[in-house]
């Protein structure tokens, strides 16, 4: 991330100095032209002003960063916390080093869908005020009375808010035994079912020791610099973090088991845990983009332990095994193969990666060789796969911001700001650049951090919530119209895990062949919508569609229509059914 290996070289008197353009996570490549202009394939616009999505976030230093605290967290979520259908957006805000004034600090921000195409902010409502160094979120029914739970991580002590179904939330750490004896780092976290007993069990991460995060700030004596300017050090020459794993006890309490589970792995800079099932055999693993570091795999053991083999599979290093900045990480069946494949943003001077699953429990570098190489001058966070065109085939959108503010006054070819990057699927597994062709919201500039995907309007596009460093966050949304249909499928699972966290659905229309998985976390520690899209392509509906839910049984439909949203519980039984929404006349983009 932020200061991916060899791009901040902390000095010491005494120590031998290497150039920054040694540096392994930095990849060492040269920036790499804007891809070339041509007909438009989507219509991103920002909708968040007039949706009423004002907050500011606000995140260190605005003008410079005094340490590597200042450029992390900036999660989001969006999820259906009142049940009524439509998606509520919650953003995790941050602080400064200075502090602020008793009354003025700022606060994590619930907004609640009005349904009419703008948010109310209710936090204070909902008793979700608190003050620190927010950085990520995830949601999960830990406890099993059909509302979701809002899972936050700090810089200090994490929360736990059970969300009590009237629209306000407690804050249940010390009770539920999440609330740890030391402060910590903590990044990304992510809810799953890594034992199958039913009950939600939580993956936290974490980036350095808690006291490095302010360990050798601008201007210490350490001398650290960037493109020759001096900037703050880390994470390389700082101490790195471990994961935890806690096992939820079935009685609203949860034990760490992170030793036992075999998930501590000391000295790694961790950010987002991705939740997937890489190796089909119905039991989560557990991916970590880690920065400046080896990127990590746990395989799922099946029998409450797991097996740490990211460089072996082929996912811990670049193609020619180099540590990378590893960001945010998304995980999706970008070639229809039925298996799933990993997408994980980095630092600058350097690409994103693309891990094609080989279906024998290794994975392929194939970035490059897909396209995806093509970017070298971007700091990647937030990511995602999505089908923005309805074509059967995940698309690839990466939400992009340097770490240093000072970085426009250097002639590093980058910048602060940076616009977002669109990638559409050319269907022959290479992604084609689209940012330029995909509408004035891909290309706005900002300093984001936190992506997540879903239908915030109903109306049967995903849109995109990106948050953005010391300013409000960006709320995109397509307004092209395609020819193509799409299905949406929520899930009702069994009593204890009634979300279906860890369901996998398997669409068949025509020849496309879709899959999916409802997980919790990922991107770059943040929350997407529980329930899963699929575009139908040429296809009018879905011949086929498979539920593999979490406890391994397998439910089929069949000749589902498109262009709806189908609510589906365990059984097979299709409980709601409801057409996609028109776009309030308020929000219609003006051409």
């Amino acid at each position: 991330m932020a200061t991916a290996a060899g791009q901040i070289l902390l000095a010491r008197a005494g120590d031998l100095l290497a150039s920054p353009q040694q540096g392994m996570a930095s990849g060492n490549l040269k920036p790499s032209p804007d891809p070339l202009a041509g007909p438009p394939v989507a219509d991103f616009a920002d909708l968040a002003a007039p949706a009423g999505l004002v907050a500011k976030l606000l995140i260190g230093g605005e003008m410079s960063k005094q340490y590597i605290l200042e450029t992390t967290g900036g999660g989001v979520a969006v999820f259906d916390y009142d049940n009524d259908g439509w998606l509520d957006i919650f953003l995790v805000n941050g602080s400064r080093s200075e502090g602020f004034a008793k009354g003025n600090e700022p606060t994590n921000h619930l907004y609640h869908n009005n349904r009419d195409g703008t948010f109310t902010d209710v936090t204070e409502k909902a008793g979700l005020i608190h003050h620190g160094w927010g950085q990520g979120v995830c949601v999960g029914d830990y406890d099993n009375d059909g509302n979701l739970d809002l899972f936050v991580t700090y810089y200090g002590k994490n929360v736990l808010y059970r969300n009590n179904g009237d629209g306000t939330f407690t804050d249940v750490t010390q009770k539920s035994g999440l609330l740890t004896a030391t402060n910590l780092y903590s990044t990304g976290a992510a809810f799953l079912d890594y034992d199958r007993d039913g009950h939600l069990d939580l993956f936290v991460s974490h980036y350095t020791l808690y006291e490095d995060a302010t360990r050798f700030g601008l201007g210490s004596e350490a001398g650290c610099h960037y493109d020759g300017l001096p900037v703050f050090c880390g994470p390389r020459g700082l101490r790195g973090a471990t994961n935890t794993l806690y096992r939820n006890n079935g009685d609203g309490t949860f034990t760490d088991v992170s030793q036992r589970a075999g998930v501590v792995t000391d000295g790694h800079f961790g950010f987002s845990p991705l939740v997937l099932d890489y190796d089909n055999d119905g039991w989560p693993d557990v991916y970590v983009a880690d920065d400046s570091t080896a990127s990590l795999l746990f395989h799922n053991n099946r029998d409450g332990t797991f097996t740490e083999i990211g460089s072996l599979a082929g996912v811990g290093f670049s193609e020619d095994g180099r540590e990378q900045g590893g960001m945010g990480a998304a995980a999706g069946d970008y070639d229809g193969d039925g298996l799933l494949d990993i997408v994980k943003t980095n630092f600058d001077a350097d690409t994103s990666s693309l891990y094609r699953n080989r279906g024998d429990g290794t994975f392929d570098d194939i970035t490059f060789a897909s396209g995806i190489g093509r970017n070298t001058k971007y700091v990647g966070w937030g990511v995602g796969f999505l089908d923005f065109d309805n074509d059967g085939w995940p698309d690839i959108f990466i939400a992009n911001g340097h770490v240093y503010p000072e970085i426009d006054k250097a002639s590093a070819g980058t910048s602060y700001n940076q616009r977002k990057i669109l990638y559409r699927n050319k269907r022959d597994g290479k992604f084609e650049d689209v940012s330029l062709r995909g509408g004035p919201g891909i290309e706005l500039k900002r300093s984001s951090r936190g992506v997540a995907f879903g239908d915030l309007f109903n109306s049967g596009q995903t849109d995109i919530l990106v948050s953005n460093m010391n300013q409000a966050p960006t709320l995109l949304h397509n307004f092209m119209a395609y020819k193509q249909q799409s299905l949406t499928v929520q899930l009702v699972g069994k009593a204890p895990n009634r979300f279906a966290i860890g369901a996998r659905v398997t669409v068949r229309a025509r020849t496309l062949h879709m899959m999916n998985e409802v997980r919790s976390g990922g991107s770059y520690l943040s929350q997407d919508d529980l329930r899963l899209r699929f575009g139908l392509g040429d296809a009018g509906k879905a011949d086929k569609v498979e539920i593999r839910w979490p406890d391994g049984k397998v439910d089929v439909l069949t000749d589902v229509a498109g262009n709806q949203l189908i609510v589906v519980e365990s059984g097979g039984r299709i409980v709601r059914s409801t057409t996609y929404h028109q776009m309030p006349a308020k929000l219609q983009r003006q051409l």
